[in-house]
């Protein structure tokens, strides 16, 4: 069978590598007999697989011991809410950095929490760069500054982390987690759904200072309060058994590439290829993001109008290439290419991208 030119914005492509892995353990995983989604979660080798996923995880981004990792469900969009929950303090403002409509989201599920402001946007210019934050000081009432590192239907990614920010910042990282080695200390807490970067749908990581545990009220409701995960191991409840196992699987394979830097390199160079083809078509295909916040992960463009649109996509379609349509409210073309997808897939898209060009 022939494998897709999968550029899905996610769930998007996993490693071949994996596929074959977990293939070959289906039936009987390490000795047990047993699919990972039929044994308890209680078991010893359950009970490992999660263990190795959170070390794997910690040495990969360089964790540091005083924060914890958690294994959770309900996607980036429960997060919206639990995090304002537990650490949106009373008297005091969420403050949020409005990149996309992620992070639009995000805002919205938190006014329902408790107080909240919008520290900086670029929604005036259609979301094509991320804003530069200034007067950070002025902030001291704040619980925490919310950004979304990287914006999936835009294109966009913030190229460094906001500096001398007095109160914790906050990162949603689900289309851009482990794309490049990233300094954790400077974040209170980090949230990514895994189905871009991690692994497949279902599981959600959360990486937070411990310290900010304590901002948690008794008055939550036990699966929404991080001290029930923290305090459990990410096992209060059955957790998504399949996907953890294939997080660990991942991480696994991104170990043996060398990490984060080596994942970074490979990220640029698939990128570039891409952008190159954008910045040396005369205007043909247009990028939709500003050059210094455009995104590793996400590729997004547009043609000259739609009937050149809709003839790149059918004709890219017709060669095996899937998922390049831009998203729906914006139109266009996009092309994600998260950890997993090969070089020679970017490699077949550039040269099409050209071909096309050239006819």
């Amino acid at each position: 069978m022939k494998r897709a030119y999968n550029f899905n914005a996610g769930p998007t492509a996993l490693p071949e590598a994996v596929l074959k892995k977990a293939e070959s353990e289906w039936l009987n995983y390490n000795g047990t007999g047993m699919n990972v989604m039929e044994m308890s979660h209680r078991s010893k080798p359950y009970e490992e697989i999660n263990n190795q996923a959170q070390a794997l995880l910690r040495k990969l981004l360089a964790i540091p011991d005083d924060y914890e990792v958690l294994f959770l469900q309900g996607g980036a969009s429960l997060q919206f809410a639990m995090m304002p929950m537990n650490l949106l303090e009373e008297g005091k403002k969420g403050y949020y950095v409005l990149t996309g409509s992620w992070s639009e989201k995000a805002l919205k599920e938190a006014k329902k929490i408790g107080d909240t402001a919008i520290f900086a946007s670029d929604k005036e210019n259609n979301y094509t760069s991320i804003p530069t934050l200034t007067n950070l000081d002025t902030i001291k009432d704040g619980s925490y500054l919310h950004i979304t590192s990287n914006n999936t239907i835009y294109g966009t990614q913030w190229q460094e982390t906001p500096k001398n920010v007095s109160i914790p910042v906050v990162a949603d990282m689900s289309s851009d987690i482990l794309c490049r080695p990233v300094d954790v200390q400077s974040y209170g807490l980090i949230y990514a759904g895994a189905q871009k970067n991690l692994g497949p749908s279902g599981v959600t990581v959360v990486i937070m200072k411990k310290e900010l545990l304590e901002r948690s009220k008794d008055t939550l409701p036990s699966m929404l309060d991080y001290r029930t995960h923290a305090k459990n191991n990410s096992l209060y409840n059955t957790p998504p058994t399949l996907a953890v196992y294939l997080l660990k699987l991942v991480l696994e394979w991104a170990e043996s590439l060398g990490g984060a830097e080596a994942l970074e390199k490979k990220n640029k160079q698939k990128a570039n290829l891409l952008y190159n083809e954008i910045d040396e078509s005369d205007g043909f295909y247009k990028g939709h993001a500003e050059v210094n916040s455009r995104s590793l992960m996400n590729v997004t463009f547009t043609l000259e109008n739609k009937e050149l649109t809709d003839a790149f996509l059918a004709e890219a379609k017709e060669l095996g290439f899937t998922g390049l349509n831009g998203h729906r409210s914006i139109g266009g073309c996009r092309a994600s290419i998260y950890n997993a997808v090969p070089l020679e897939h970017v490699e077949k898209l550039a040269q099409f991208m050209k071909r096309f060009r050239s006819k």
